[in-house]
Parts: structure tokens; C-alpha cells; sequence
């Protein structure tokens, strides 16, 4: 059975569906399709914390369908500006855990990781599949990938679903 690594950058799969689509990703959905026949080594899930509750819901959401979570504080600089970004964090544990997997699942359209995909497949042989919003994906990212799979319909939560 083919061994597979999933990492998702939330902070961009949130703002690349919702700027897009005017919809929410589906991880159950993500899940499945990622998952099927495989199995899964490592699931990591990269988020900010604000501290509110509405995110620690969604966080155990993503712990119950499989996840683990790393959170990084939010960090509002005295300028207006923010800081939170994953890329440091995904990289290396894309490097650690991707070495040991056949197949390695980023959710991100951060063209920033079109190096370690590139690595990762070079040096390992770690075929790595991006699932991204087409029209925000960074190119470099979906040439880099073995595979780019569209976040579309199919992996979105409908309108009736997020009001639940």
C-alpha cells in the first residue's frame, strides 16, 4: 500500500477558497480523496491562533478527522501589519516526513514551496502532489508538482453546509 505524508497551509487554502470560490474548503472531502488506498504516515494541518473559539472548534475538527495542528500565535506588528506565516515549518517537516513517504499531499498555492517539492523529489523520489485554487496557485508550484490537483466544487463546503 502506497505510504502518504498530508500537509496543509490553512492559512492559504482559507483566504485562496474564500477569495475565489466565496466558499470554505472541505478537509473531510480533502481527506478522502488524499487518502484513499493509501496509507497515511503523517497528517500535519498548519494554522494561526487568535485564541478565539470559533478557531479551537475548528481545530478539534481537524484533529477528529485526522489531523494534527500545529499553531503558531498571531502576531500583529505595531505597524498594522501581521505575521503568521508556515512556510519554515512545512518545509522542514515536508523534508523530514516526505523522505519516509511514497507520496507526499501539499495543500498550499505558496509558489515558495516549488524548491522543497523539487527537492523532495530528487533526492527521495517522493512524488508530490499539490492541491491548490487553480487561479492562485503560484505557477512555479504546479510545474514543480508530479501532480496538480484543482481545488474545485468537489472539495468545497456548500453554502447550506457552512451555515451549520
Amino acid at each position: 500500500m502506497e505510504t502518504v505524508v498530508l500537509l496543509v497551509d490553512v492559512q492559504n487554502i482559507y483566504y485562496t477558497t474564500r477569495s475565489f470560490y466565496q466558499c470554505n474548503f472541505d478537509y473531510n472531502a480533502f481527506w478522502a480523496e488524499a487518502t484513499q488506498g493509501r496509507k497515511v504516515i503523517k497528517a500535519i494541518a498548519y494554522a494561526i491562533d487568535r485564541g478565539d473559539e470559533k478557531q479551537r472548534q475548528f481545530q478539534r475538527i481537524l484533529r477528529a478527522i485526522g489531523f494534527e495542528v500545529k499553531l503558531k500565535p498571531f502576531i500583529q506588528r505595531s505597524d498594522g501589519s501581521a505575521k503568521g506565516d508556515w512556510d519554515v515549518g512545512i518545509t522542514l517537516d515536508a523534508i523530514e516526513y516526505g523522505a519516509q513517504a511514497d507520496r507526499l499531499i501539499l495543500a498550499s498555492g505558496d509558489g515558495d514551496f516549488d524548491l522543497v517539492v523539487k527537492k523532495l523529489q530528487d533526492r527521495f523520489e517522493t512524488s508530490v502532489d499539490v492541491f491548490g485554487v487553480p487561479a492562485l496557485t503560484a505557477g512555479s508550484l504546479i510545474d514543480a508538482a508530479t501532480n496538480f490537483i484543482p481545488i474545485d466544487e468537489k472539495l468545497l463546503l456548500s453554502p447550506v453546509s457552512r451555515q451549520r
